[in-house]
């Protein structure tokens, strides 16, 4: 879908803060799909945590950005997703296992993505996000590999105010329109 953009990168890079800047600006945001199954899972005595089972989460994952998509299909405007498909497919081909990589190329998104760099100076840790940043840079390197790997072009945010980063994302799919 060319009216679905992807906003993804290394935890920690403001993602969140840029897509409820995106949200206040009238476009749709669809939360982060990890940071749901996290809190949910916490909330029980669940398993399919990415500090307990990695493999289950990011299963968890994927099935919850197919029913994203699903969801906001019929939407007529920019749909930012904070991560999505792809991010989840990232770490299960980490863990090798690549058949959710296919399942990709069958449920596109606008083929310009977004990534926050690693950003140091403003990660964080909390209860949702455990891991250090050292990981995170990982990941990031990771799914700067994995995008491209799809055709997907990528450009990485400036370190900028959030309005700034939420301009020169308007302005990149500006074109597009």
């Amino acid at each position: 879908m060319d009216n679905f953009v992807v906003i993804s990168g290394c935890s920690g890079g403001g993602k969140s803060t840029l897509l409820a800047e995106l949200a206040s600006r009238g476009h749709w945001v669809v939360e982060e799909p990890g940071r749901r199954i996290i809190a949910e899972e916490l909330k029980g005595a669940g398993h399919a945590l990415p500090w307990i089972d990695l493999r289950a989460f990011a299963r968890r994952a994927v099935d919850l950005s197919l029913a994203d998509r699903a969801a906001v299909a019929d939407w007529p405007g920019w749909v930012f997703f904070d991560r999505g498909l792809v991010d989840a497919a990232a770490i299960l081909k980490y863990l090798g296992d690549s058949a959710a990589v296919e399942l990709c190329r069958a449920h596109r998104y606008n083929r310009q993505v977004f990534l926050t760099p690693p950003w140091p100076e403003i990660y964080t840790t909390d209860d949702e996000r455990r891991h250090g940043l050292d990981e995170a840079v990982a990941e990031y390197e990771r799914l700067q590999r994995v995008y491209p790997s799809l055709d997907y072009a990528v450009s990485v945010l400036p370190k900028r105010t959030v309005a700034q980063r939420a301009d020169f994302i308007l302005a990149a799919l500006a074109p597009v329109q």
